[in-house]
């Protein structure tokens, strides 16, 4: 495997998202409710003249919610033609990898689980490879496990 991976921190963990994948990384200020919405649904944002589905990433791992105070940081992704804003505690890098992908380890809580694919060395750490289309997948993908 050799290319670009966005690490960031979601709920502490040390996470790696395919960059291919990732649009820009955002400041949301203002989140609207969206009624009726699935639970890991935090609503909708305005984004550059169009409407972001922002996507609480905390509560697609089966955490709970993300702080509904300040701003807060978001990954965009284009999924099946719809952008989606994925929250995370902080982008750190973007880094070109060229390492073997592993197995998830054992004891991995169902959501990480459901959204992770693999884990993958990084400068001496294991980070989760998150695949953005499970997060934005939220409980579906952990009631089909």
């Amino acid at each position: 495997m050799d290319d670009l991976k966005l690490v960031a921190r979601l709920g502490g963990q040390l996470v790696a998202l395919p960059a291919a994948a990732i649009e820009s990384v955002v400041e949301l200020d203002q989140i609207t409710p969206a009624p009726l919405a699935s639970r890991h649904v935090a609503g909708l944002a305005p984004l550059r003249s169009r409407v972001l589905t922002v996507i609480d990433s905390y509560v697609a791992i089966g955490e709970a919610p993300a702080d509904a105070e300040g701003a807060r940081q978001a990954v965009v992704v284009t999924i099946d033609g719809h952008s989606y804003g994925l929250l995370v505690d902080e982008v750190e890098d973007v880094v070109a990898l060229d390492c073997e992908i592993m197995p998830l380890p054992a004891g991995l809580g169902r959501g990480w689980a459901a959204a992770a694919i693999g884990l993958i060395e990084l400068d001496g750490q294991g980070a989760l490879l998150v695949d953005p289309a499970r997060l934005v997948g939220g409980g579906t993908a952990l009631e089909a496990a």
